[in-house]
């Protein structure tokens, strides 16, 4: 049997490292949405199993926290506050808790390995998860607020306002956890650093912002979910003022594109180590 010598094979003049990289390539990379669909279906299907549990703990939590202040805040923009508060509390529980939680498993556990293996790119990995697991917040936000309105009888007229509030508002939180998960060393640090978020959205944002002391008021202001709860709280007024409504859901989108492209860049350093 006679070897044919590489140099006689038909395009070899033409043959380089270039060349040689573009024959190795198995097809055009996938583009950024369907990619991002294709993970947030997935997600979506791996998450259901615990759907039942998940929306019972963040929306039991929420709508105990409004009946406990009850006893306390009687109406006004007191009750306002504890209801927009308790509301986007379900989506805080899941951005913060449980997604940190996931990051931080994923990377403990070498999942990462199994997604830098798929020719997607690293951010609709991020918000693939990201939308899945905020996804199951709309259930519970819904029946927190209504629930919350019954309580403290306020109107339900604006109650469509929420379905700008939880994707803007969970974006910047969503983002926040995946960035927990994925920076941190360990997955019980990850998982420590998540219920610490949580818990600073439930004590800066359901307690009214007038009881509390100056330094505390500035930590609020820091907290992005803050704006999604006071978009909502505006709204219960005879006459909202939606220009500040709209400056409020801003701010959460702001956030949300800056802490989402953190934790896309954190997933890029995990995923080659």
């Amino acid at each position: 049997m006679s070897v044919v010598p590489a140099e006689v094979l038909p395009g070899a003049a033409r043959s380089g490292p270039g060349q040689a990289r573009r024959a190795a390539e198995l097809g055009p990379p996938v583009r950024l949405w369907p990619s991002l669909a294709a993970v947030y279906r997935a997600q979506l299907s791996r998450a259901r199993v615990a759907r039942i549990p998940l929306l019972f703990v963040a929306t039991f939590q929420s709508v105990g926290i409004a009946v406990m202040m009850r006893g306390v805040v009687d109406s006004g923009p007191e009750a306002q506050a504890v209801v927009a508060g308790s509301s986007v509390l379900v989506v805080a529980y899941v951005a913060l808790n449980l997604l940190s939680q996931y990051f931080g498993q994923l990377r403990a556990s070498g999942g990462l390995d199994h997604y830098a293996t798929l020719p997607v790119p690293p951010a609709a990995v991020v918000l693939g998860a990201a939308a899945a697991y905020a996804s199951f917040t709309v259930p519970g936000t819904l029946v927190t607020a209504v629930v919350g309105c019954a309580l403290f009888g306020l109107p339900l007229s604006n109650l469509w306002v929420l379905l700008a509030v939880i994707p803007l508002a969970g974006a910047a939180l969503s983002g926040l956890g995946a960035a927990f998960g994925l920076l941190a060393p360990r997955p019980e640090l990850a998982t420590l650093l998540g219920q610490l978020g949580m818990s600073a959205a439930l004590l800066l944002g359901v307690l009214p912002a007038d009881r509390m002391p100056g330094v505390v008021r500035f930590a609020r202001d820091l907290l992005p979910s803050t704006y999604g709860v006071e978009a909502y709280a505006r709204t219960f007024g005879p006459h909202p003022d939606w220009a500040v409504v709209l400056a409020d859901l801003g701010v959460c989108a702001g956030v949300g594109v800056i802490s989402l492209a953190v934790a896309t860049r954190a997933y890029r350093r995990a995923a080659v180590r």
